[in-house]
């Protein structure tokens, strides 16, 4: 499994194309569907206005904004690229993110990761889930993730959010048990998951002193004195 990146951004509104821009970026690094624990996320100067719709689903501000590095910038571009380098894009109605992302990094004079590169899970849900409301919210409480640190959209919840997210939808707790071909993470978290303390209190035999005494007999008559079963004598 390739290295992966899990990406969610906060606009001014709702198209690129009418001029619209970034104003927070985040992404989580996967690593055989695990979260490795780097993340990238920065807040952007979009110099330009926010729309008042947008504001009231993100709740940032343009004063809020004001000092913060533009995307051009060398802390956001160029560091965005060297993070995400040639990782699988994934993120939920990947067109969105994508035109976003491919115009900040056209106006800035920077090449953008072809269509190929991207994974869409809205289209991963839609396949998995026809029919029925898949957005990021009803995902999570479809899939008993909590939303509890998500009062507002804001990219880099939603990133953690969607990666597991995308964890359920590409097999769930089930992938972390597929041991062939896996990393040594995940060998380690699938034996932590089935690795149990003793029983306090253990549970008593369910053999009767008939059943033991025969078993005795058979192990003295038929396996002779050197029957490895004398040494767990019940």
């Amino acid at each position: 499994m390739a290295r992966e990146i899990v990406l969610d951004t906060e606009t001014t509104g709702l198209d690129a194309a009418s001029g619209h821009r970034v104003i927070e970026i985040a992404c989580v690094e996967l690593h055989d569907l695990l979260p490795t624990g780097r993340t990238f996320h920065r807040y952007i100067d979009p110099e330009r206005e926010i729309d008042p719709d947008a504001q009231r689903v993100h709740g940032i501000s343009n004063g809020f904004l004001a000092g913060k590095p533009r995307f051009a910038d060398t802390e956001v571009a160029a560091e965005f690229l060297a993070f995400i380098d040639d990782a699988v894009l994934v993120a939920h109605n990947a067109a969105f993110d994508r035109s976003f992302i491919d115009n900040e990094l056209r106006l800035a004079g920077l090449a953008w990761p072809p269509a190929d590169r991207w994974v869409d899970t809205l289209a991963l849900a839609q396949k998995r889930f026809p029919g029925m409301y898949n957005s990021l919210d009803a995902l999570c409480k479809r899939f008993k993730i909590s939303l509890a640190e998500r009062e507002k959209h804001g990219a880099l919840v939603d990133a953690r959010l969607l990666a597991g997210v995308y964890l359920e939808l590409r097999g769930g707790r089930e992938a972390a048990l597929d041991l062939g071909g896996t990393s040594g993470r995940v060998l380690e978290i699938a034996a932590a998951r089935v690795a149990y303390g003793p029983r306090p209190r253990p549970l008593p035999s369910r053999l009767s002193d008939e059943e033991r005494a025969a078993h005795r007999a058979f192990v003295t008559v038929e396996l002779k004195l050197d029957a490895v079963w004398r040494e767990f004598e019940m």
